[in-house]
């Protein structure tokens, strides 16, 4: 067939540059949507093949029959008798191609080849987008705040696509504003009829987690280990933290100089609250540790149950709940425990009972049942005031 007026290999390959897509593929997307379209419109009985030449551009459009003995379809056969008429050198079984002219490519035809094509580019590109970031679940990437819809998602650019930010994946509070640049979490990426869905997520404990590594070399070099991560985004967060150098306070390695650390991570989480905790293998200590910067009493645990009662002063009962009950709600997140506090106006800590019940023993045998009452209100006169499981705390 002569060169054509109009050069398919040229356009495809036009395209594929501007979309990112392999020009070979959509060649072959293109001889297969045109195959399908002339079989549809045109010679429906018939077997099509259609060849573009990448270089020359030459396009043709051919009919296909086998060579047998006998003749039972003549659209897809043809004898051995006419073929050797044809070419000397064929035998049955083999396939022999017939050249359309190029007016019998209908318009129809092209139309219906055009709306294919454009089909498959769609799901090429689609596949592109879903291969490009399958394999990056779990990562945090950069990307560009490009908009937002009716229903309160925002679309953020990453390169090759699109990520959606759902409200319940935003910082509550955060103003987003199209050209900004974010950082945001790869939650999940999945293929749908419409194409492949990119989840992100402001919100995650995860991007907290990668934001600690980034900012704060002992944590990325691992010489101190973030244990756990409680976060109500936007609010207010707990990191527990403990250190393999007996030389190295991993408060302090996160906190920084003047708190210079942290502050770049809560700059980077609209200056969300992120709170540094000692991580204690002690169930109690970590757990008294976890409900700062309340001064906690006795901790009672049942590890079976993964529940602890902890008893309280009216005077840190506050700090201990926190506004909203969000304390007591991270702390427990954090340890994995259900917390219930129980408030008291005796004595809180143990320590503290102890020595006043020895103050009194050496002031008189009188004041002894006085001190006895007093330690042993921490069991019997407190009261439960507040109570925080793990699943209390949304990611």
């Amino acid at each position: 067939m002569s060169q054509p007026e109009f050069n398919f290999a040229d356009a495809l390959r036009e395209v594929a540059q501007a979309r990112n897509i392999n020009e070979l593929q959509l060649i072959e997307a293109f001889e297969q949507s045109l195959a399908q379209a002339y079989t549809r419109n045109v010679e429906p009985d018939k077997r099509i093949e259609v060849h573009l030449d990448p270089q020359s551009g030459e396009l043709e459009v051919l009919v296909v029959r086998e060579v047998v003995e006998k003749i039972e379809d003549e659209n897809l056969q043809i004898s051995l008798a006419d073929a050797l008429e044809l070419d000397s050198g064929v035998e049955l079984g083999m396939e022999m191609e017939f050249p359309v002219e190029k007016e019998k490519f209908s318009r129809i035809a092209l139309q219906a080849a055009k709306q294919t094509l454009t089909q498959k580019m769609r799901e090429t590109e689609r596949n592109v987008v879903f291969n490009e970031y399958k394999d990056r679940e779990g990562q945090v990437l950069t990307a560009q705040v490009v908009r937002s819809d009716n229903k309160g998602n925002w679309f953020v650019e990453l390169g090759a696509g699109e990520a959606i930010l759902p409200p319940r994946e935003q910082i509550p509070g955060e103003k987003l504003t199209p050209g900004n640049r974010v950082k945001i979490y790869l939650k999940e990426v999945r293929k749908t009829p419409k194409g492949p869905t990119i989840l992100a997520s402001r919100a995650d404990e995860r991007l907290l987690d990668y934001l600690l590594r980034q900012e704060i070399p002992e944590v990325a070099n691992g010489i101190v280990e973030v244990k756990a991560i409680a976060r109500e985004a936007g609010q207010r967060s707990k990191v527990a933290v403990f250190s393999h150098n007996s030389n190295v306070d991993p408060i302090g390695a996160c906190i920084g100089h003047r708190g210079n650390r942290i502050q770049a991570v809560t700059g980077e989480l609209g200056r969300e609250r992120v709170d540094v905790i000692l991580w204690d293998g002690n169930t109690r200590d970590f757990i008294r540790n976890a409900l700062s910067p309340a001064k906690v009493g006795l901790i009672d645990v049942a590890v079976d149950r993964r529940e602890a009662t902890v008893t309280v002063t009216p005077d840190q009962l506050s700090l201990a709940i926190g506004k909203g009950g969000q304390n007591v709600r991270l702390a427990a997140k954090l340890t994995g425990f259900k917390i219930d506090l129980r408030e008291t106006a005796a004595v809180s800590d143990l320590d503290a009972a102890m020595q006043q019940a020895l103050q009194d023993e050496q002031g008189g045998h009188d004041e002894q049942g006085a001190a006895k009452s007093a330690f042993d209100a921490l069991f019997k006169d407190s009261k439960s005031v507040a109570t925080a499981s793990p699943e209390d705390t949304q990611e």
